[in-house]
């Protein structure tokens, strides 16, 4: 631990607050922590934003307010993509939970892609089955980047023709982690997953395809800003999706459910915040009351009779107040399932491309590079010697 960088008690006092709510803050992406050094890991928390965070610390209002836009806050890009307003997710004005529960996911396909028309998905045709590596995603990377030289020009494209090759990526994406098949998307994935449960399989699609200004959604609008191709654009949003915070959260709280059954769920939890500054797979800034996702995908199968498991939810709950949110669902459904290893991720990637295509016909449509401002903290340059 450098001068510079608090434990967990010290950095809670420098606050003025309880642990509990410096994980909280964590969670929230008020906080920043590292792993610290030494066989335990614990956290560690740098002293330069707790004291700017104490203090309140900018410059000017402005710039206040441009710091918060970036961590959770005011809206930095318009979209008509998706809205999360009062614990509800939507798409295009349509309900995600009934959506979820009525349609599919080549129905927000054309819904968050504005085709005229429904979309035709070509077969899929690949070698690769689900659990050839052990890591279907890293499959699609691969698939991805093997690809991104032979993409079309973003906003020079007719939007027919990208409709066209966006549609054969998703296919070819579907058939790179889960197999061939040319029936509807969910149905192609079930039988990869060999699982009758196909509905399930479709409502974690449809509750995955698009999710705001999300780290991986962000991250494809930044790179079609710059006029790059498909491919491209979905290659770097994946990237950003396999981090341990985004979408990679879920092999993190496979250890910690782990831990809560052959241990303790309350030593689990303590396990947790010291690893991580907070409980992967619980809360979620946008919905403090509950990820509506989680709500309506647990819902679907019977998970309650496993004591262990249920106990880490409502310690979270009670000592955290951290609800499950999408990531501890899609891992609980693909174990009731009895789905591959890694199917929740899977299924996460593939429903949330969908979205990261409709970014990109945003970002090209838009026709404007995105290039925000730095802050500068470092120290002054000094002028004078220069002259």
């Amino acid at each position: 631990m450098s001068d510079v960088d608090l434990s967990a008690d010290e950095a809670a006092a420098l606050l003025g607050i309880t642990k509990q709510t410096l994980y909280a803050y964590v969670s929230r992406g008020l906080v920043q922590s590292t792993p610290g050094p030494g066989p335990s890991r614990a956290r560690v928390y740098p002293r330069g934003p707790l004291d700017a965070l104490r203090r309140g610390r900018a410059e000017t209002p402005s710039q206040k307010g441009a710091a918060a836009a970036m961590q959770w806050g005011l809206p930095v890009l318009e979209s008509s993509l998706s809205l999360i307003d009062d614990g509800h997710l939507s798409y295009r004005g349509r309900d995600a939970a009934d959506l979820a529960a009525t349609g599919t996911l080549e129905d927000v396909a054309a819904l968050l892609w504005e085709t005229p028309a429904p979309i035709v998905f070509p077969p899929g045709r690949s070698r690769t089955r689900v659990g050839d590596d052990g890591d279907p995603v890293a499959s699609l990377v691969r698939m991805l980047a093997h690809g991104s030289t032979a993409t079309l020009a973003g906003s020079h494209t007719p939007h027919p023709m990208n409709v066209k090759h966006a549609a054969g990526l998703v296919a070819r994406s579907f058939a790179a982690v889960a197999g061939v098949g040319d029936g509807p998307l969910a149905q192609r994935l079930a039988t990869a997953f060999a699982c009758e449960r196909t509905d399930v399989i479709s409502a974690a699609l449809v509750l995955c395809a698009d999710h705001e200004l999300n780290v991986s959604a962000f991250t494809a609008r930044c790179v079609a800003s710059a006029d790059s191709g498909l491919e491209d654009a979905v290659l770097a949003a994946l990237c950003a999706f396999r981090g341990h915070r985004h979408g990679g959260a879920g092999q993190q709280l496979a250890q910690i459910i782990a831990d809560a059954r052959t241990t303790d769920p309350h030593q689990a939890v303590r396990r947790a915040l010291g690893a991580f500054g907070e409980v992967p797979g619980f809360g979620h800034p946008l919905y403090p009351a509950g990820d509506p996702r989680a709500t309506l995908l647990l819902d679907l199968v019977d998970w309650q009779d496993d004591p262990q498991l249920h106990a880490l939810v409502a310690i979270c709950a009670d000592e955290l107040d951290a609800r499950p949110n999408l990531d501890f669902a899609l891992l609980i459904v693909a174990e009731r399932l009895g789905l591959p290893t890694g199917a929740g991720t899977t299924m996460f990637a593939l429903g949330r491309l969908v979205g990261w295509i409709a970014h990109v016909f945003e970002a090209w449509a838009a026709g404007t590079l995105i290039r925000p401002r730095a802050r500068y903290v470092g120290p002054r340059p000094d002028l004078q010697s220069s002259q």
